[in-house]
């Protein structure tokens, strides 16, 4: 009922020696300029109380990366307001990219990732948030990811 990927698209694995980078389970910064931090897209299953999730990166200002690190650990830290930014994952199970769709992402107790909200428009994937999928389609997703052509 989830899949995710290890690092926004834009990551190379040569980054790993650069001092300037860093790729953790939950944040990301390459050359010391783009900033990511790794949350959820959750969307209701139709007919059940299920919840599917894409885990996904989201790119953040510089300001809103380090506010969001200032509050990494802190018991609280949901009353945050939500951090703008861009999809950074491409999930290639859409008819249109879903690279720089505009999200909010909003921060979650201490331990939980944080929920990426997509900017209410007609792309695929945020209708899908929106008005969730059937249990077909989680189906579908499932093996296209397991059993990719």
């Amino acid at each position: 009922m989830s899949y995710s990927t290890p690092a926004p698209d834009v990551w190379d694995p040569g980054f790993a020696s650069d001092p300037d980078c860093l790729l953790s389970s939950d944040q990301c910064v390459i050359r010391g300029r783009h900033f990511f931090i790794r949350g959820l897209i959750e969307i209701p299953v139709i007919g059940s109380q299920d919840v599917f999730s894409w885990g996904v990166w989201v790119s953040l200002s510089r300001d809103n990366f380090t506010r969001a690190l200032e509050g990494w650990n802190t018991e609280g830290r949901e009353a945050e307001k939500p951090y703008f930014g861009w999809l950074c994952t491409e999930l290639p199970f859409y008819p249109e990219s879903t690279t720089h769709v505009k999200t909010n992402a909003h921060t979650r107790p201490v331990g939980e990732r944080p929920f990426i909200e997509l900017e209410p428009t007609d792309h695929p994937l945020a209708v899908e948030q929106r008005t969730g999928i059937t249990q077909d389609r989680v189906r579908e997703i499932a093996m296209a990811v397991l059993h990719p052509a």
